[in-house]
C-alpha cells in the first residue's frame, strides 16, 4: 500500500547535520543524559514542551520565545496553557554549546525534537530515528488554543485532527502522561466537589481520592504556581515511558479527567485496552506518533530562521 508523504517531510532528512555540524546529535544527547541523571522528570517536561510547541503553530520553537514587556508583546510561553511548561533552561544549555561549535546551523526546533527523542529513550521508552532540518518560526504570541484536561475525548480528538493527527495518535501521545505530573489545580475538583455535587468523581478509585485529597488540602497555602502540590499522572512507574499509564486508567486511577475518560469513552477505550495488554504495541505506536507529531507544519528551506538564541528572534521588530 502506498502512503502519501507530506511535502515538508521530503525536505527533512535523517542526519541533516552530518556535514554541517557532525556532532550535533551527540552533543544534544550528552547534555540530555547529564540532566536526566540528576532529574529524570525532564522527560515528562520535554514531552509537554514539544507537544505544546507543535500544537500551536507547528514545530517551530515559537514556545521558546520570551515575552517583551517593553514592547507589550506577550509570547506563547506566557499564555495560560503554558505557564507550567518546563525545560527551557535545558534547551538554552544545548543551544549555547552548539552555537560555540556550529554557529547558526542547528535550529531550536530541531533541538527540542532531538532532546525529547533522547529523553524518551533514557526513560526506557522506544528508540527511534527522527528527520531533522526544521527551521525556527518568526511569530510567537499569546493566542494559544490547546486542549484542556477537562474536555471530553471527542473535543480533544477534534483538536488532534486539526493538526493532522488521528485517533490512534491521540491515545498514544496522551500516553506520555506515563511520565507526567499535574498540579492540584488541574484535578482537585475530582476529589472534592465534582461538577458541583460536593462529592468526588465516582469514576476515580476511592483510595486514590483519599490520597489526592490529603495532598491538596494539607499543604501550606502556595505563594506561587510552583508551590502548588503536584502528583505523578502514573502512580506506578512514574519515571518510565511504558504502558502502565493505560493499566492505571483501566483501574480507575486516572488523575486528570481526560486520563480517565480515555478508558471510558467508546472512541478511545479499545485502543487503551490494546495498549494496556501489549506494551510493544504501545512502544511502536509511540515512536510512530512522535515522529508524526514532530513533522507538524515544520518550516524548511528558506522559511523561518536559525536562531542564535532560542529565546529571541534574530531580528526582532
Amino acid at each position: 500500500m502506498l502512503h502519501m508523504v507530506p511535502a515538508t517531510l521530503t525536505q527533512l532528512k535523517i542526519g541533516f547535520y552530518n556535514s554541517s555540524c557532525p556532532n550535533a546529535e551527540f552533543i544534544v544527547k550528552s547534555i540530555v543524559q547529564k540532566r536526566f541523571k540528576n532529574n529524570p522528570s525532564i522527560t515528562g517536561a520535554l514531552l509537554r514542551l514539544h507537544f505544546h510547541d507543535c500544537g500551536v503553530r507547528g514545530c517551530d520553537a515559537s514556545i521558546l520565545i520570551d515575552s517583551d514587556s517593553s514592547k507589550n508583546q506577550i509570547s506563547e510561553k506566557d499564555s495560560a496553557p503554558n505557564l507550567t511548561v518546563r525545560g527551557y533552561e535545558l534547551i538554552d544549555e544545548i543551544k549555547e554549546k552548539l552555537e560555540s561549535i556550529c554557529p547558526l546551523i542547528v535550529s531550536c526546533s530541531d533541538i527540542v525534537t532531538l532532546a525529547t527523542r533522547d529523553a524518551v529513550a533514557l526513560a526506557g521508552g522506544p528508540k527511534y530515528t527522527i528527520p531533522t532540518g526544521r527551521r525556527d518560526g518568526l511569530v510567537s504570541n499569546s493566542s494559544v488554543d490547546l486542549p484542556g484536561p477537562t474536555q471530553p475525548v471527542s473535543e480533544i480528538l477534534r483538536f488532534f485532527r486539526t493538526i493532522g493527527l488521528n485517533k490512534i495518535d491521540m491515545v498514544t501521545l496522551l500516553g506520555a502522561h506515563t511520565v507526567g505530573v499535574a498540579h492540584c489545580s488541574f484535578f482537585q475538583s475530582r476529589v472534592s466537589d465534582f461538577r458541583g455535587t460536593g462529592r468526588p468523581d465516582p469514576t476515580m478509585d476511592p483510595k486514590l481520592v483519599k490520597k489526592l485529597f490529603r495532598l491538596c488540602n494539607t499543604s501550606k497555602p502556595p505563594t506561587t504556581l510552583n508551590d502548588v502540590p503536584r502528583t505523578f499522572l502514573d502512580q506506578n512507574t512514574s519515571f518510565i515511558v511504558d504502558n502502565q499509564y493505560y493499566n492505571q486508567i483501566l483501574k480507575k486511577k486516572g488523575i486528570l479527567k481526560i486520563d480517565q475518560e480515555l478508558a471510558l469513552d467508546k472512541l478511545s477505550a479499545p485502543i487503551v485496552a490494546r495498549f494496556a495488554n501489549n506494551g510493544n504495541a504501545f512502544r511502536k505506536s509511540f515512536a510512530k506518533s512522535m515522529v508524526k507529531m514532530g513533522n507538524i507544519n515544520v518550516l524548511v528551506g528558506d522559511d523561518g530562521e536559525i536562531r542564535k538564541n532560542c529565546r529571541v528572534f534574530n531580528n526582532p521588530n
